[in-house]
């Protein structure tokens, strides 16, 4: 019902416009020849009126034929542009030359300004009566706004910004109003936009939001630089004002603009620095057609390396781990994205030799990703046992099962926590190295770790924790006032530890350059600010004292570690450190008989393994 209803609305529109059409073919010919003699009516020859008239009807036709061919009773007028108006232009300069053929082939001689004037007066009456809606309804919508919407302030009057400001100034579903843009360009400056000014630069901002009492910001510069980026974004943060922007100049190339595709500013959007961009393409070709086995596979990076792994064609993709939600997730995920995908996704804990050692017999993986790991450091300072039995002895028998069936490269994500560690989490990665090091020098698979520091956004990171206590209304706490950390994105972390898979040639510990530190405090406030809250006043921190085996600032290298560069510059290689292999794997199997006796003292003997290990209090 309807949509018979909706038919017979169409229908009647249609109906509507083409009698309006015809009645404007007449006032069109009768208004040019006013306009040929100057207004004066009384002075327009007879012959010149009934010339115009007499064959008038032939002329409707076809002028009707030619705006049905333009698409003139079948286009949403409601939402016209550019497109629609130069339509009606041909069709009326196609209608002028109609009538003109009609009056040579007739020998009815007309004054030659009058089809021109013709044509003019045509375009003018078919534009209004299809634009008129659209502009009744915008200053409706304008009225309307202006009590109950949401002030807007654009930062960029490019090709992004012109398309997102005329989107929401025709969108009916978009509660939204903009009140002001800037632009850095001077040229740009003092002139409108969609009938909205450009009010002046970046500087301006703070000004400009409480003379417009501006509630939001959107960031049009898809193609402007990280840095550039930050720069206005510590501007606008002090504004108190909701932020979103285009992710990337790849919307705009794309025709992609619109509000649906601006998105939340982020803590990330604050590092300041470029993407970190690797590619994948000619790095990932040893991973085509192979067997690749990710253990952890549901956390934050084994689930990262699933997709970006996914991607380039392996011959079949196994993912192990213990937690089987997170697993779910990306076993629908890679469904869904990678049909063809030949995955297997198996439940099973590292710890467990047999199930490992039958797993690796059955799918004999070429490449091995081992991601699984305890990883949450005061957790793990509480149980001291389980980060032994699940990080160094689940790593010794993934490695032993790699080993004994032949994997070609096997590669382990370790973390700065390694190095120098003071908590039992970092010096279990730290042992796990060791185990690398020393079966690499004793088996024919390429065994490699790769250290980095923090991620944002990842599991049981600060991020996370601090949206959930700002959307709680506070206070976010922080350890420290002087603690800093690393920081990439996961997808940087990833590509460069899939990168650095591909340098290997077995034995090394590769070192990721991670920037610049961050101070977790900068990181809090920064996070308030872009939540739209003034840190202290809306949202309080609260500064509560290094947990657990925690320290003020992580480091990427030992002492005893070099350098050594690779082809990519973000890519380090650190210089193994002797040690006596045959005393460590002795040590590792005391290690191994003890530990599962529940021990309170296993941190003693963990120390004697790694003599970096300085823990807390002791």
């Amino acid at each position: 019902m309807r949509v018979l209803i909706e038919n017979n609305q169409l229908l009647i529109k249609k109906i509507f416009l083409i009698i309006y059409d015809a009645f404007a073919v007449i006032a069109a010919s009768i208004l040019a020849l006013v306009l040929r003699f100057e207004g004066k009516y009384h002075e327009i020859p007879r012959k010149y009126v009934e010339r115009s008239l007499q064959y008038i009807i032939i002329v409707i036709v076809i002028t009707i034929i030619i705006f049905y061919v333009f698409r003139l009773y079948d286009s949403l007028w409601s939402y016209a542009g550019a497109t629609e108006l130069s339509s009606i232009l041909f069709a009326c300069i196609l209608s002028a030359g109609v009538q003109m053929a009609v009056m040579i082939l007739m020998e009815m001689q007309m004054p030659r300004s009058y089809y021109l004037f013709y044509g003019v007066c045509l375009f003018a009456m078919v534009a209004v009566s299809r634009y008129s809606y659209r502009t009744f309804r915008t200053i409706v919508k304008r009225q309307k706004l202006a009590k109950e919407c949401t002030n807007v302030l654009m930062v960029g009057a490019g090709g992004a910004g012109n398309m997102l400001v005329r989107e929401i100034c025709n969108s009916s579903h978009v509660n939204k109003r903009v009140v002001c843009i800037v632009d850095d360009a001077k040229a740009k400056q003092g002139s409108y936009l969609h009938g909205v000014k450009i009010m002046g630069g970046r500087g301006d901002i703070p000004r400009l939001v409480k003379r417009y009492q501006v509630d939001e910001i959107m960031i049009a510069l898809p193609s402007a630089p990280a840095r550039e980026i930050k720069e206005i974004l510590d501007i606008c943060k002090e504004t108190g004002c909701e932020m979103k922007r285009l992710p990337g100049m790849y919307q705009l190339v794309n025709g992609e603009v619109s509000i649906s595709t601006l998105k939340e500013v982020e803590v990330n959007d604050l590092l300041g620095r470029e993407p970190v961009e690797v590619d994948l393409s000619a790095i990932l070709d040893y991973v085509a057609g192979k067997t690749v086995l990710v253990t952890g596979g549901g956390g934050s990076i084994g689930s990262e390396i699933c997709r970006q792994v996914a991607e380039h064609n392996p011959k079949r993709l196994v993912i192990v781990d213990i937690y089987e939600n997170t697993t779910y997730d990306i076993q629908n995920e890679l469904k869904a994205a990678y049909p063809n995908l030949d995955l297997t996704v198996l439940i099973a804990s590292v710890r467990n030799t047999k199930r490992i050692d039958f797993i690796f017999q059955k799918f004999r993986p070429d490449i091995v990703y081992h991601a699984a790991a305890h990883k949450h450091v005061p957790l793990m300072e509480d149980s001291p046992n389980e980060a032994v039995k699940n990080n160094v002895l689940g790593t010794l028998k993934v490695v032993q099962a790699a080993d004994r069936w032949k994997v070609r490269r096997f590669v382990m994500i370790s973390t700065d926590k390694a190095v120098n560690p003071t908590n039992i989490m970092g010096a279990t990665k730290r042992i796990c190295e060791m185990i690398i090091q020393t079966y690499n020098n004793h088996s024919k698979t390429e065994f490699v770790a790769v250290r980095f520091g923090n991620v944002l956004g990842s599991n049981g990171s600060v991020i996370p924790l601090f949206k959930k206590q700002i959307s709680q209304g506070g206070p976010v706490t922080v350890t420290h006032p002087d603690i800093i950390r690393y920081f990439m994105t996961i997808k940087e972390a990833v590509s460069l530890v899939l990168q650095a898979g591909a340098y290997a040639k077995g034995g090394e510990i590769f070192v990721l350059d991670m920037g610049e530190p961050v101070k977790i405090a900068d990181l809090a406030r920064n996070l308030i600010l872009l939540s739209g809250h003034k840190p202290e006043e809306d949202i309080p921190i609260v500064y509560t004292g290094l947990r657990p085996g925690e320290k003020l600032y992580e480091e990427m290298l030992m002492d005893e570690e070099g350098l050594q560069e690779t082809d990519n510059k973000l890519i380090h290689i650190g210089k193994p450190i002797k040690m006596d292999e045959d005393r460590f794997l002795m040590q590792l199997e005391n290690l191994a008989n003890y530990v599962i006796q529940e021990p309170e003292d296993i941190r003693r003997w963990v120390q004697e393994i790694v003599p970096t290990y300085h823990p807390q209090g002791n």
